[in-house]
């Protein structure tokens, strides 16, 4: 745990410091024009992804000479798969940042960095669910590439107010790691490293170290490049942490919920990926393209509700949180499922209250002011 915690310090330090000089280049090259869609009322400099992906590569580099975390580089083609896509996401990202790239070239942009996943081994081989194995190569090729791209949108539809995305993707992959770490431990007592512990540990430190910068208000936006570093890094580990339970002799993993390779990744990010499934839906509804931006997100909708651009990103924070760790704390057989179950419940009724107290006060306003007519 102690090389863990160590990997976050130096993940958190180099975005830290590193942001503010990031900064300063996207000053210079021009910060990103305001668009009618936006919250914030000044020009700010993107490119804070960058910051982020070279916390990210520096955090695979030293794992990778970290003794304790051999196990996870004795196949190498997955660690070399994430660099190159990390690198691949730098690139198309500043290009985005820079030039405003089109919808259909981020996308087979974000394609091409799948595929090249997929070919550095890591791919998704079994269905979590039963274990139903993918025997078809080009099935599981496909299949891996669909769940990066969509978690790289989903992150992207929340990266709408200061701090968001960045924050929502530290409470992700606080929560995934502490289940990869858990299980790494219940897989063998000797050796406790696991790829997905160690990436989840690196993205916690980028994010962590960039939101500084990046909460209201804002100095800088991570940018398209900081989205798909975030989408990619949760897509792996959530990936190859299902490749790790699939792979066990049945009796080592009794009592491991076989539903929570596959409930967990979708928990920790259940908040962009509904935002998105509602963009979706919505436009599509009014017979725009689902790719088309507009103002009727999550975010926007706290926002134009009454809450402040901090107070809606902290209410959303908490539904994450609760959401994510909520579900990681099943893992834990020495709490009885019962009372987790009980405790998820007021908690979230608790952030519905919370979420939607504008328009009840509002609502309870009127209420009175007809009783006084």
């Amino acid at each position: 745990m102690r090389l863990y915690l160590l990997l976050i310090a130096l993940t958190f330090a180099t975005s830290f410091l590193l942001t503010p000089l990031v900064r300063r280049v996207g000053l210079r090259v021009g910060p990103a024009e305001l668009r009618d869609r936006d919250v914030h009322t000044a020009p700010i400099p993107k490119l804070g992804g960058v910051a982020m992906i070279v916390a990210v590569l520096l955090g695979v580099a030293v794992a990778s000479r970290v003794d304790f975390l051999s196990g996870s580089f004795r196949d190498p083609g997955p660690a070399l798969a994430v660099v190159a896509g990390a690198l691949l996401a730098l690139v198309i990202g500043v290009a985005d940042d820079l030039w405003d790239l089109r919808w259909y070239f981020k996308l087979a942009g974000q394609t091409l960095i799948g595929f090249v996943i997929a070919a550095g081994g890591v791919r998704l081989e079994a269905m979590p669910v039963g274990w139903i194995g993918i025997p078809s190569e080009s099935v599981q090729i496909a299949l891996t590439v669909f769940l990066i791209v969509l978690t790289m949108n989903a992150i992207n539809f929340v990266d709408g107010l200061d701090g968001l995305a960045a924050g929502v993707g530290a409470i992700g992959a606080m929560a995934f790691f502490v289940y990869c770490y858990w299980l790494a431990r219940t897989i063998s007592q000797y050796d406790n490293s696991n790829f997905s512990a160690m990436l989840m540990a690196i993205l916690l430190g980028a994010c962590l170290g960039f939101l500084p910068h990046n909460f209201n208000p804002a100095k800088i936006f991570m940018g398209e490049s900081g989205v798909m570093i975030i989408g990619l890094l949760m897509s792996v580990a959530a990936i190859m942490v299902t490749g790790d339970v699939g792979a066990q002799e049945g009796y080592r993993f009794r009592n491991i919920p076989a539903y929570m390779p596959i409930l967990l990744p979708v928990a920790v990010i259940m908040l962009p990926l509904l935002d998105l499934a509602l963009a979706v839906i919505r436009r599509t509804a009014n017979g725009r393209s689902p790719f088309s931006a507009d103002r009727g997100h999550l975010h926007h909708i706290l926002v134009d509700g009454g809450y402040t651009q901090r107070q809606a990103v902290l209410v959303l924070y908490l539904w994450s949180a609760i959401v994510a760790f909520g579900s990681v704390a099943f893992i834990f057989k020495e709490f009885d499922w019962r009372i987790i179950v009980g405790i998820n419940l007021l908690a979230a009724l608790g952030a519905a209250l919370l979420t939607m107290w504008p328009w009840l006060r509002r609502s309870l306003a009127a209420w009175k002011k007809r009783r006084g007519a």
